[in-house]
């Protein structure tokens, strides 16, 4: 048991991924409704089939078509047979209402003679109750029931409520005594509903339906909707809803598995992190919710969920591929649950990729709506070319998919906030929070600035030089961007301590022993952390603070120290920065570029001959000391490092023209 439980442990994070694939699978499995449905086919009247020849698969009625059916129910109900009662007891009772409500209103009630002679004669006649479903009782039979006897009349042989001209009489005395037979009535009229043919003819199994290229005439589209139809009935016969379930939770994990593979063999990273992984999961439930809500309440409207919120978000939190093939399996998962799903995998894989590609350089709010609207530009071009492909022409052109396809664009808009949200929840940071924090008005930098301003100059400069080198070799210029303007916010705290803002004459230094300023100096990276948190700085520019010194040491007052101290045993490690080491390709570059920034001011020539020599023994030292080991620089990448340093140290310091100065006279 023990064993069991240690290897489980060791295995945690893999049964974890294991089973969050597995749970989401099953969730959009019950987020979509059964579709017992069998096969359909791809076609429009008008145009021309463009699958293989359709042969019947067996015997099937072809159906007329619904509107042919609808017109002669509709006929059916118009020519319906109206069955009534005679109820003799009616002018009785419109007698005693007349003399109970004359002796409560003796005031107001005169001519009463002439009133029960006028409901006399409407008895008479026949006073007929008229159906509320029925618009013109002119239009149909009426067959009076006495007994098992019927006789038929016309509607005008009786008097209806609009021939009653006193309201008295109308409103509260009379009622019908020719009543209506509702139960008679329906089922006359379902024997003549049950007499309509729904069939005009009959297809014998292999027959030739339609071949391809041929025209889909209204005649053949009947037939083929037809087969549909009796493919749906022998498809609900022996539909199971287990089988129907298994297969697509299966297709769904296999498409799992081949992101999941995707991802071991080139972003092991996201693996590695559960909360990456938990992020891209969740993105594809997003994903599945909003096309299964929508599918639930109007299939039709499937083209206005904006699925390429996915593939944009997941391309500011990573990179282009990760949003491409996610995409594609979210596609590939949700085809299978929508109609017409090869119009649904061509229209969202064409889009997905023509927003993923549009959406790069996300330093303008105006780069937001032009997404939106590639997005509905692609949308419609692709409804027009499939329209004019399928049918040659564009009369059958439905305004009302531009209007989907409008709605789509703006609400991938939503995708904005989202980005935030997700930042938050998962700590994940984004280039739109890089480019947030880059601007130098944030808290930090804007106090860096006033309490160190030469640390804040050196900070800009190594910023600048380090996104130009970052750019050369390969790497997130951005990030590296960043990180060179806080890698040095630690200095806030002992500001006076470092040369850059020595600005009196006066050196502090010179009050201390060699050990208390070594631990002083070192204690920038340090106090940086602590900045670094007060100030929410994200983990990725926090590295930037703590290896951008590595594992180095003050080498100044360590030389010292042994230079005056030489009976002394002097320990290392007091005059060791923290570390580490810097362990990415944009840590390793503000690493160098800071340490030569730095020490090309300590130079008393600034000419090719000095930096370059300058260079070249910061670099090597780096080498040697083994700082640059843990990271994945080539030796082609510090070879253009050399070179593009040299060049910017020496433009940055050029020299610059003498001035001839002139006499009071020439004044």
């Amino acid at each position: 048991m023990t064993k069991l439980l240690s290897i489980i442990v060791k295995h945690l994070p893999r049964i974890y991924k294991v089973l969050a694939i597995l749970v989401t699978a099953i969730l959009i499995l019950l987020m979509f409704p059964q579709q017992n449905q069998g096969t359909h086919y791809d076609y429009s009247v008008g145009g021309y089939w463009r699958s293989a020849d359709l042969y019947a698969p067996y015997d099937f009625n072809i159906l007329r078509s619904q509107s042919d059916i609808d017109n002669e129910v509709a006929l059916a109900r118009q020519e319906a047979i109206l069955y009534y009662t005679v109820d003799s007891a009616a002018a009785t009772e419109a007698a005693r209402r007349l003399d109970t409500y004359a002796a409560r209103n003796r005031s107001t009630v005169s001519g009463l003679r002439a009133m029960k002679r006028t409901i006399d004669s409407i008895y008479t006649v026949g006073y007929i109750e008229i159906p509320a479903d029925i618009v013109d009782l002119d239009q149909h039979t009426i067959v009076v029931l006495s007994g098992n006897v019927g006789s038929e009349h016309p509607a005008t042989d009786f008097m209806t409520v609009d021939d009653i001209t006193q309201p008295l009489l109308r409103d509260s005395i009379l009622q019908p005594s020719i009543r209506y037979d509702a139960n008679r009535t329906a089922l006359e009229l379902d024997s003549r509903l049950s007499q309509i043919q729904y069939a005009s003819n009959m297809a014998q199994a292999g027959e030739l339906i339609i071949a391809k290229g041929e025209r889909v005439t209204a005649e053949k589209a009947q037939v083929i909707s037809s087969l549909e139809a009796e493919n749906d009935r022998r498809f609900d016969k022996s539909y199971s809803v287990w089988g129907y379930s298994i297969g697509q939770l299966l297709l769904s994990i296999i498409a799992f598995l081949t992101l999941f593979l995707f991802l071991h063999n080139t972003r092991h990273h996201i693996l590695e992190s559960s909360s990456q992984f938990t992020f891209l999961l969740l993105t594809v439930l997003l994903a599945a919710a909003m096309v299964a809500l929508v599918v639930t309440i109007n299939p039709e409207w499937t083209l206005m969920v904006p699925m390429c919120i996915v593939p944009i978000i997941i391309f500011v939190f990573f990179d282009m591929r990760v949003a491409l093939y996610v995409h594609l399996t979210i596609v590939i998962i949700l085809a299978s649950h929508v109609p017409n799903s090869f119009e649904f995998i061509f229209y969202q894989l064409i889009t997905g990729m023509m927003s993923i590609i549009t959406v790069r350089d996300f330093d303008k709010r105006s780069r937001y709506f032009v997404v939106a609207a590639i997005i509905f530009l692609t949308y419609s071009a692709i409804y027009v070319a499939g329209l004019l492909s399928q049918d040659s022409h564009l009369d059958n052109l439905n305004y009302h998919r531009f209007i989907m396809f409008f709605i789509n664009a703006i609400l991938t808009l939503i995708a904005y906030p989202l980005i935030y949200l997700f930042e938050r929840v998962f700590h994940i940071t984004t280039g739109l929070t890089l480019m947030e924090i880059a601007s130098t008005n944030t808290p930090a930098l804007r106090e860096l600035s006033r309490t160190a301003p030469g640390t804040f100059q050196h900070s800009m400069q190594v910023a600048n030089i380090a996104e130009d080198l970052v750019n050369e070799i390969g790497g997130d210029a951005l990030l590296a961007k960043v990180g060179a303007l806080y890698h040095d916010i630690g200095k806030m705290s002992n500001p006076l301590y470092f040369t850059e803002n020595q600005n009196t004459g006066f050196n502090p230094h010179d009050e201390l022993d060699y050990i208390e300023s070594a631990q002083i100096i070192t204690s920038h990276v340090t106090n940086g952390l602590e900045l670094a948190r007060k100030y929410h700085l994200p983990p990725e520019v926090v590295d930037f603070i703590r290896t951008h010194h590595g594992t180095t040491y003050t080498g100044y007052f360590y030389a010292k120290q042994k230079q005056e101290h030489p009976d002394q045993e002097v320990d290392p490690l007091v005059f060791r920065y923290p570390g580490p080491r810097p362990y990415s390709r944009e840590t390793a570059v503000v690493m160098i570029v800071d340490s030569v920034e730095a020490a090309c001011k300590s130079l008393k020539q600034h000419d090719k001959e000095h930096i370059d020599k300058l260079v070249d023994s910061i670099i090597d030292s780096k080498i040697d000391a083994g700082q640059l080991s843990n990271c994945p620089l080539t030796f082609g990448d510090i070879t253009r490092i050399r070179k593009m340093l040299k060049d910017k140290m020496l433009s940055i310091y050029h020299a610059r023209i003498s001035y001839p100065t002139l006499s009071a006279e020439n004044k």
